[in-house]
């Protein structure tokens, strides 16, 4: 947060010092950082929270919510921007002091990039929607502080002051594409979107690996819920088997597929063989059924 609201600081000092609607643009987009920033801290906290008999599945799908919202505000300063910067485009006017405000803007863009950076490793480490679709969003934004810096240039050197609010009509159209991709990110994980493909490999790799005894996997399912996932599917084991052999044979897969996915929850039903197959198959020992 200390963070956010500094870089934010700073790009309204340099929009101050030079008067450009491109540097309020990036100014405004620093303020939407800010405000997701505040959103993320207390909707994380409220994911974190344990299971209770409300949320038997937890409280992880918060974050999304997080995220959405975040998407939303992009899109509403996006708007913002292009209604300021439209009107001038009929009245451009020549920056005071760019070099200053330039040098401003450019300190703001670093320390956006290291802080980005942080958040989405961060995010990704932790499986969390809310911090990766922050970082995100502050790297977008690290990329429009670094376009609109070298079009000023331009602007400056060139004497074409119609590049000001161009730049900042482009800043904004990019703020919009980031915003949609924050919200259908977020709305697939709120659909209970299944897990990524190289998760689910890793899924399948576990089960063919540490299945022996048993005939065959079929119905197949997961779902991602923030930091969590969830994994359920059907186990074929021979009809003479005992309760005990089955029940070994489910300890194995569960801890094995823990392992692969951090942060899973598996329910695995037993039947005995001859019942028929049906959702996603797999291979066990080489034998599909």
């Amino acid at each position: 947060m200390p963070v956010s609201i500094g870089v934010m600081g700073l790009k309204m000092l340099a929009w101050w010092i030079t008067g450009s609607v491109a540097l309020l643009s990036d100014g405004m987009e620093s303020f939407v950082n800010v405000t997701a920033a505040f959103i993320a801290y207390f909707v994380i906290r409220y994911a974190q929270r344990p299971a209770d008999h409300d949320h038997q599945f937890g409280h992880h799908k918060a974050e999304y919510i997080s995220a959405v919202v975040e998407g939303a505000l992009i899109v509403v300063a996006a708007i913002l921007i292009i209604q300021e910067a439209w009107g001038a485009l009929f009245s451009p006017s020549v920056m005071e002091a760019p070099a200053a405000g330039l040098a401003v803007n450019a300190v703001a863009g670093v320390v956006n990039a290291v802080w980005a950076t942080l958040l989405i490793r961060v995010g990704k480490e932790q499986r969390s929607p809310a911090l990766t679709a922050d970082g995100q969003h502050i790297m977008s934004d690290v990329v429009t502080s670094a376009g609109v810096f070298v079009g000023l240039i331009l602007a400056v050197v060139t004497g074409y002051g119609i590049l000001d609010p161009l730049l900042a009509i482009v800043v904004a159209i990019n703020i919009l594409w980031q915003g949609y991709k924050v919200i259908a990110h977020s709305v697939a994980g709120l659909m209970d979107k299944a897990l990524e493909p190289d998760e689910e490999a890793a899924v399948r790799e576990a089960i063919t690996t540490h299945s022996a005894g048993a005939l065959g996997v079929h119905d197949l399912r997961s779902r991602r819920a923030g930091a969590a996932a969830f994994i359920d599917f059907h186990l074929v084991v021979p009809a003479s088997m005992t309760v005990g052999e089955a029940h070994d044979i489910c300890d194995r897969l569960e801890d094995a597929i823990k392992e692969a996915i951090a942060g899973s929850t598996l329910a695995i039903h037993v039947e005995p063989e001859g019942e028929r197959a049906h959702g996603q198959k797999v291979e066990v020992e080489g034998t599909e059924i």
